[in-house]
Order: structure tokens, then C-alpha cells, then sequence
């Protein structure tokens, strides 16, 4: 969906509810055997030498200028905080997907270098204040809309990094790999992910009192913005009734004047009012690119509730344990079966701002019910890696994780609060970077 302003205000035919929803249902939700994976990784770029010193924005943009030359196969794009994300190709194995991503890295990171800087995998900037690179009108709207529910808005826009998984959206027929099925897990996991991969409690030099505080940042820009659709037996039409109830960031105008950013008001009374103009398709496609829900669809499905992680190659460990918990038959049902019983805690109440979703992001695995959910998830995962043609590196590095914290009621988070309680970076001068 493109995020282009191009011929906004040109005449279109004027759009219904029924459209959207026929729109809607044809587009987020393409169907059919899973067989394709994806990966975004998002990545703070810090000082190499000294990571708690901020970068110049002359700097990041030389590094930028370079990288952008390079010949990648991944989609190298920048976020408003000057963060840098790499989006795979849609891949036809798992295998395939961490080559390619590995490779585009590895030559970021050697151009990086060179200019004295690193990638650095946390779900939340520890040391540095929001701090807009990007100066557009997307990015202008969205920070003066995001503005209106505090200052989360700026800090997840500026100052946090994920690892999302997309996943085909499996088939139309009941099952493990079906539609409905992969829609209810993918809730329903996503706290358990939420969990096993924490990687962000400190800001501001300090614990925050949450082990993934890019996950709470994400419940405070509110549910229109943020939140899921009820679950519902008909993924498609809770998600087109989403789409239209939610409030509109902003209407975008013509090139060289501000866009509108209009308090409170949902794209379906758009639709009725046709004020400040009609929507038109093309603002239907960036309405919907304005909504972050864990979940979102988007022909197949996004998953986005994981944070960023440590290490060059820590981001494999989340994309090899979803894909296997997804696109192998066996352990799709194990996974169900696993994940089944946090339902209780949901409450009825959609993603993220659940007491589930949010006991996920302030313990992590110190949850005793979500670490032995886990535990079996990641058991699974390893044994149906094979079955996908993991390499026998892909299958360490699973374990390794499941062992260094999944068992132990641990995750990366846990390592950077211990490294803070050892050698504080202020008192010490010391690196706490993972």
C-alpha cells in the first residue's frame, strides 16, 4: 500500500461502507497453503565505540547515502527516529529467508562500520530521548495525532525496533494451517512471544518496571490506533468493522500543504460526512497502513508483537520458532492445544490491552502459567524444525535460547537488568549494551 500523497484530492468515486468492507476482505486476507515466510527487522543504530552518545543526523544520513547503494534484496527503509529496517522478500522456506536477510545484514553492517556505527537489537532505546530524523508530512501528522494520548506516541515512533514475522494466511478449510485457525493463534501466541523475546526495560538510563517497554508503549497510543479487532469466527468481517470504526490519523492533502489531522473521527462517519472530502480508495489503503494492531493482515499475516533482539542473529530465533509453530501441521495443533487455556485470561478483551498482553509485557517469563506455555512452544518448535529444513545452526541457536532463558523463566531483558545492576552505565561510565 502506498504511503504517497500523489492525486489525493483528485475526484474518485465516492466510497461506501459496503465497499470498504468488500475492499477490505479481498485485500488483508489472501488465502490458500502456507507456504511463503517473511521477516522486517527493525534496528537502533547507535556509536559503535560509545553507544550512550547520540548519533548526528548528518551522520546518519552519510551512513544512509552509502547504504542505500548497496545491492540488497531486502527492502532498506528508514524509520522516523532514524532506525533502520530490512523487509525479506516473501520466501519460499525458511532457509531461503534467513540467507537472504543474513547477507543484506552482514553488508549493512561493513558499511556501518566503516563510519562508526552498529546495529543494535533492543525492543527500546535505553539511553536516548525521542528524537524525530525524518521530516515528512506522514510523519508530521502522525506525531501531532499521536501526540493527542501522551508521550508514547514519540518514543515508539523515534525510539523502538521489532523483529515481525509474516506468515502466509493459510487456507480457507478448518484445521491447523486454515485461516481461522492461524488468525485465533496468532492472538493467542502473541503473549507468549511477547514474553520468551522481552528485550526492552529500561528508558531513560532506568528500569521502567516492565520487561518489554516497547510492548506497553504500544497499549498507550490506544486501542483505535494499536488494538485488535474482537476475535471472531469471521476474521474478515471483525477486521473490515476494525478498519472502519477506527479513527483516521490524518487526511493527506496535495503536495505542499500540511495534511489535516481531525480529532476522533472514524473512516466510516468519514464516509457518511464526506468532510473535509470524500475518502477515495487510496485513502482507504492508508488508513489502513495508519493502524498497528499485533496482529495486522495484510494479505497474509504480520505479526508484531516481538521485540527487537540481541546479537547479529538473535532475530532468527523468533522467526524460526513462529514459522514452525505455524506452518508445520503437527506443531500448529501442539501450539493450539498449548496456548489454549491463557484464553481464560484475556478476559474477552481484544490484543494487547488484555490483562494476558499486559502480564506478558511487565514479566516476561517470571509468569509462571506463560513460562510453561512457552516451554512447551519452543520444545515443539525444535522438534519440528527439521521438518522445514532448518540448518543445524538455526536449531543451536533455538535451544540455546530455550535453555539460556525459556526454562530458566528468563528473557534477554533479564540480561540487560543484571548488566545495569552490576556496572550502571551513568554511575560507571560503563557499556550495559547487549
Amino acid at each position: 500500500m502506498s504511503d504517497s500523497a500523489s492525486g489525493c484530492t483528485e475526484p474518485h468515486t465516492a466510497l461506501s461502507a459496503a465497499d470498504v468492507e468488500a475492499l477490505v476482505r479481498g485485500i488483508c486476507f489472501k488465502t490458500g497453503p502456507p507456504r511463503r515466510l517473511g521477516v522486517e527487522v527493525e534496528w537502533l543504530v547507535h556509536e559503535l565505540r560509545a553507544p550512550q552518545l547520540p548519533v548526528t543526523p548528518e551522520r546518519l544520513e552519510a551512513a544512509y547515502a552509502a547504504v542505500r547503494n548497496l545491492p540488497l534484496r531486502s527492502a532498506l527503509t528508514v524509520e522516523p527516529g532514524g532506525q533502520l529496517e530490512l523487509s525479506s522478500p516473501p520466501a519460499d522456506s525458511l532457509t531461503e529467508c534467513i540467507g537472504t536477510v543474513s547477507a543484506d545484514l552482514e553488508a549493512v553492517r561493513t558499511v556501518l562500520r566503516e563510519d562508526g556505527l552498529a546495529l543494535v537489537g533492543l525492543g527500546q532505546d535505553p539511553w536516548h530521548e525521542p528524537r524525530r530524523f525524518l521530516r515528512e508530512p506522514r510523519y508530521d501528522a502522525m506525531e501531532r495525532c499521536l501526540d493527542r494520548t501522551g508521550p508514547s506516541g514519540r518514543a515508539m515512533m523515534c525510539t523502538s525496533a521489532s523483529v515481525q514475522v509474516c506468515l502466509d494466511a493459510g487456507h480457507e478449510e478448518p484445521g491447523p494451517l486454515g485461516l481461522v485457525r492461524r488468525w485465533w493463534l496468532a492472538h493467542h501466541l502473541g503473549p507468549v512471544l511477547v514474553a520468551a523475546f522481552a528485550s526492552s526495560p529500561l528508558a531513560g538510563h532506568r528500569p521502567t518496571g516492565w520487561m518489554s517497554t516497547r510492548q506497553l508503549l504500544w497499549t498507550r497510543i490506544g486501542a483505535g490506533r494499536a488494538g485488535a479487532p474482537p476475535l471472531d469466527t469471521d476474521p474478515r468481517g471483525a477486521w473490515a468493522r476494525h478498519v472502519l470504526d477506527s479513527p483516521v490519523m490524518c487526511v493527506r492533502q496535495d503536495s505542499g500543504r500540511p495534511w489535516d489531522v481531525p480529532e476522533g473521527l472514524t473512516f466510516r462517519e468519514w464516509i457518511e460526512t464526506g468532510v473535509p472530502r470524500p475518502p477515495t480508495r487510496e485513502d482507504l489503503d492508508y488508513h489502513v497502513t495508519t493502524l498497528f494492531p499485533p496482529v495486522r493482515p495484510r494479505g497474509h499475516l504480520e505479526l508484531r508483537m516481538i521485540d527487537a533482539q540481541p546479537g547479529d542473529d538473535g532475530w532468527i530465533v523468533p522467526l524460526a520458532v513462529t514459522a514452525a509453530l505455524f506452518d508445520d501441521p503437527e506443531a500448529a495443533e501442539t501450539a493450539y492445544r498449548a496456548v489454549k487455556p491463557l484464553a481464560e485470561r484475556t478476559l474477552g478483551l481484544p490484543a494487547p490491552h488484555n490483562p494476558l498482553w499486559l502480564d506478558a509485557a511487565r514479566s516476561g517469563l517470571a509468569d509462571a502459567e506463560l513460562r510453561e506455555v512457552a516451554v512447551t512452544c519452543f520444545t515443539t518448535a525444535l522438534d519440528a524444525l527439521p521438518r522445514l529444513g532448518a540448518a543445524p545452526e538455526v536449531m543451536e541457536a533455538v535451544s540455546a535460547h530455550l535453555d539460556r532463558y525459556v526454562v530458566r523463566g528468563r528473557c534477554p531483558a533479564d540480561d540487560l537488568l543484571d548488566r545495569q545492576r552490576g556496572t550502571d552505565g551513568r554511575a560507571h561510565g560503563k557499556d550495559i549494551r547487549p
